[in-house]
């Protein structure tokens, strides 16, 4: 004969709500993604929702627009030069942040990490100011220092991250074995943070070629990043070719997550 259980389960009401929370969450999150791309397959004129039925005659559209290409290709142009301008910077400023100690070291890093806590319409208008007398508006030396202002952040967290984590002891058998400062960085340091210093640089990538506030004041009107372009088209035209672009854009970039977590470990890095 089985005896009764002493002690009832209880019903833990917490679990299905906090389920039903992280659910409205991701909705919340996802929802206008799901939208544009919905509304990027629509045949009406102008941009709405719901849709009133299917066409692919705006994805046709894209490759005919001028404009969209020349912002493409200018933003890709910044994109590129910033990321190696910001590892080239930011991997050794994280080095020396993470292993020497020197006075106003906090208030250093504190700087570094700045550009993340200003808004960004707060740094534009003073790269404007900044970059008038010294004829940097509407170049891209000036769209470039700019963008490295905001991204040489996240490529100095990121190091800092993965070194957080690496192991000194290799470096110093290195050096105990002859190696100097260069090669010990070059074949012991590097490929250990190297997830770290790969998602710096994606991220740095991303963030450069989406950014559209610094690009507006800097270069409005004589170099147009392809997020200018999109403000420029969506003051003429309301139709759902801007909507065809967003969804590749939001391929393209997770794409390259995709491959970067298979290839480098994305999440590791950031850990």
């Amino acid at each position: 004969m089985n005896e009764a259980p002493l002690f009832k389960p209880r019903f833990n009401a917490a679990k299905p709500a906090f389920g039903i929370l992280v659910f409205l969450l991701y909705l919340f999150l996802l929802a206008p993604l799901l939208i544009v791309f919905v509304v990027s397959f629509a045949s009406n004129q102008y941009l709405s929702f719901p849709p009133e039925g299917f066409t692919l005659k705006w994805y046709g559209m894209l490759p005919q627009e001028s404009t969209f290409m020349n912002g493409m290709r200018v933003s890709l142009i910044v994109a590129v030069i910033v990321t190696v301008i910001v590892l080239a910077l930011g991997v050794p400023a994280a080095l020396a942040l993470d292993r020497y100690e020197f006075k106003a070291k906090g208030a250093v890093q504190s700087f570094f990490l700045s550009p993340l806590l200003i808004p960004s319409i707060v740094l534009a208008l003073g790269m404007v100011l900044l970059f008038g007398p010294l004829r940097l508006t509407n170049t891209y030396a000036g769209i470039i220092i700019g963008h490295v202002a905001i991204t040489i952040p996240f490529v100095i967290r990121t190091t800092l991250m993965s070194l957080a984590t690496t192991d000194t002891s290799c470096e110093a058998a290195a050096r105990i074995l002859g190696a100097d400062s260069w090669t010990v960085f070059r074949r012991v340091t590097l490929p250990i943070i190297q997830p770290g210093v790969i998602a710096g640089g994606v991220i740095a990538f991303i963030v450069s070629f989406d950014e559209a506030v610094i690009s507006l004041f800097v270069a409005e009107s004589g170099l147009p990043t392809l997020p200018v372009q999109v403000l420029r088209y969506v003051e003429n035209s309301a139709d759902a070719a801007v909507a065809a672009l967003s969804v590749i854009l939001i391929l393209i970039s997770l794409v390259v997550v995709v491959v970067v977590e298979r290839v480098m470990g994305l999440r590791k890095a950031l850990r």
